[in-house]
Parts: C-alpha cells; structure tokens; sequence
C-alpha cells in the first residue's frame, strides 16, 4: 500500500567527497591528477606488453588485461567524481546510477578474479618453472581471463537485478560519490533485508574463492623459496611477490570493509573512506607496483626509445 502512495524517485543526488565548497578545488586538482596518471599508466603498460616480444608472456598478457580494467574501472566512477566536484548540482538520473552500479560490479569482480590468476601464474612459474610453458598456455591464460570477465558480469547482473527490485520513494541523496549498492539501501523505501543477504553472501563468495587461491598459491611459493638456494632468485620471487600482495591487501581489506557489513547511516563516512582506495588509488597503482619496478619492463621501455633513435 506504500509503494502505491509514494512518487517513484527519477534522479538521485551525489553526496560527493565533501560539502566543505574550499575543499573541493583541491580535490578536484588531485582526483584529477590521480586520474590522469591512472589512464596515462594503465594505458602505457598495454601499449608496451603489444610493441614488445619480450613481454609476450603468461604474466604480462594477465597485467595488460588488469590494466584494462583499472582503466574501465576508473572511468566509471572518476568523471562522475570530478564533474560533482566542479558543480554545486550533482545530480544522477536512476537509470545512469544503475547503469555506473552494473558496470562498477563488472569490472571490480573481474579485478579480483584476475588477481587471483595472477597468483596462480606466479605459483607456476616459481614452483614448476620447467612446465610453466606447458600449464600456462595461451589457451588456459585465454580461459582464466574470459573467467574473470563472465564472474563480473554474472556478479553484476544479479546485484543489479536485486536493486531493481526496490522502490525509493523517501530521500534521493546518496552518501557517496558514486552509485554502489549499500548507499543506496539505506534510501530504500522497501525492506532491504533480502538485498544485503545477496551481497554478503556474493561478495562474500568471491572474495573468499579467490583469496583461497591466493593465500594458497603464496604458502606454495613460500615454501618453495625457503628451499631456493640461490639468494639471487629467492630476492627476485620475493620482490614480485610482495608488490602483488601489496595490492591485492589493499583491495581486498578496503572491499571487504565496505560491503562485508551491514548498511548504516553512522558507517557511509567510513565506507566511503574505504571507497577511494579501491575504487581509485589501487588503479592508479598498479602500473607503478607491477610493472614500473619490474627489470623486464624498464628494458622494453629502452629498446623502444632505442628504436626511436635509430629511426
């Protein structure tokens, strides 16, 4: 009977970062940095992994495909942000802040299941480096990147489903600087109950299939460095290692605070301080923790200026 009664929300308003008007320049000028750094660098590292032969490999074949989804990812939420913090208006029509909701849900399920064939491509190479060739073929790298992005749209499609179920009727004004499911409970009309029971245990079975894999391909590669004798090759497994699960914490720690409880007024500031790691630095990033410090990429990068000089 209430949901006869009440007027069907249109448009939504962003809350934004912050209502403080002196503030927002400044962030405006470092979100905008931020952003351009994301794509100048994720775009790069795709660039290079193509030109280069030496980079045709399992590892950078999954990094050029991670960089494509920082730059999905980060075009999803990024200039909505900073379109919000240039106007005192930020509206979002409901059909628009569903659309951002879906895409968002795609690439961030994606991330983290490609994370985890990271992980498992790490395992190979450093525990059977002599079949590495053979277990990672190009057809099961193909596969677990096709896996990755039908998980996300999967994921996404029931999560964006679920919302479609609820009726807003009440307040339009979203505690956050983008479209997400739990801001966006708290403004439904209807009993969100069912709703968060769907993304606890969703988001809840992603995250724990996939740091499963993680944690277990690490305690593998562990184990097998403590046995390297070599200090040389223990050092190198080790810096690839802990720039990964630099990132990977980050991700998952932000993520898992954000959506592993219950929606509340008193909890948004704070999800929406865990929002900005995941959903923006960690893009901006990962080209620096994966790529930039590794030797194989700096070489790539001077051959091509090599060739440029030669030309």
């Amino acid at each position: 009977m209430a949901d006869e009664n009440c007027t069907k929300v249109t448009h939504f308003t962003l809350s934004g970062l912050t209502e403080h008007s002196h503030l927002k320049p400044v962030l405006f000028a470092l979100f905008l940095g931020t952003y351009v750094l994301t794509l100048v660098g994720n775009l790069s590292i795709i660039v290079l992994v193509r030109v280069s032969p030496q980079l045709h490999t399992p590892m950078y074949f999954f990094l050029s495909h991670l960089s494509f989804l920082d730059i999905c990812y980060s075009c999803t939420i990024s200039p909505q942000m900073l379109l919000d913090l240039s106007e005192k208006h930020k509206a979002i029509s409901f059909a628009g802040c569903l659309t951002q909701f879906y895409f968002y849900a795609v690439f961030a399920t994606a991330e983290i299941y490609l994370l985890a064939a990271m992980a498992y491509d790490r395992y190979v190479a450093i525990c059977s480096p002599l079949l590495y060739g053979v277990v990672m073929s190009p057809r099961i790298c193909m596969g677990l990147v096709a896996g990755s992005y039908l998980a996300g749209l999967l994921n996404a499609l029931i999560h964006t489903s679920a919302l479609l179920q609820l009726s807003f009727c009440g307040p339009r004004v979203i505690n956050n600087f983008y479209c997400d499911g739990p801001p966006l409970f708290v403004l439904s009309s209807t009993d969100t109950w069912l709703n968060e029971v769907v993304m606890f245990v969703f988001v809840g079975f992603n995250m724990t299939i996939t740091n499963l894999l993680i944690i277990t391909s690490y305690a593998c590669i562990a184990v097998t460095i403590v046995k390297m004798c070599s200090a040389e090759g223990r050092c190198k497994a080790c810096s690839t290692c802990a720039s990964h699960l630099a990132a990977v914490t980050i991700f998952y720690v932000s993520a898992a605070f954000n959506y592993m409880q219950p929606s509340s007024m008193n909890s948004m500031e704070s999800k929406k301080t865990a929002s900005i790691f995941y959903s923006i630095i960690v893009p901006m990033l990962n080209p620096l923790i994966y790529s930039l410090r590794n030797k194989e990429v700096k070489h790539a990068i001077i051959n091509i200026f090599k060739r440029k000089m030669y030309f």
